[in-house]
């Protein structure tokens, strides 16, 4: 693949999201920020793709076929349980509720938006 510029070649990888992206510049750090979507990057012309396989570190199960646009390399964060934990008081919540009951029916699901109908007309009545 041929690129105009190394500005073309950046979108073109980000757009193709490889497994492996070797980036062969004279200034290679320049480009740290500007590549999204790559499962390794390898910077400067002594950093080969084999150095991540077998000797430098990083883990060799990166995302394939365009995936690392939305996925990243395994690593222990793939192992890792996570939970979110919201809270919200009366009155924030009642200053979200129309915004909420909106989006819950644009997507259909009617029983989200009554959800917070009910908890909001309990409140009207206490």
């Amino acid at each position: 693949m041929l690129c105009g510029d190394m500005e073309e070649a950046v979108a073109f990888a980000n757009e193709l999201a490889p497994e492996h992206l070797e980036v062969c510049a004279a200034n290679p750090m320049e480009f740290i920020g500007k590549i999204d979507n790559a499962g390794s990057v390898f910077l400067g012309n002594w950093s080969p793709e084999p150095l991540g396989d077998y000797f430098a570190g990083p883990n060799h199960v990166l995302p394939t076929s365009g995936t690392a646009r939305f996925f990243s390399p395994l690593s222990v964060d793939s192992f890792v349980k996570k939970s979110s934990f919201i809270y919200y008081t009366e009155d924030a919540l009642m200053q979200a509720k129309e915004d909420v009951i909106k989006l819950a029916e644009t997507e259909g699901l009617t029983a989200h938006a009554n959800s917070i109908r009910v908890r909001s007309n309990r409140v009207s009545s206490d």
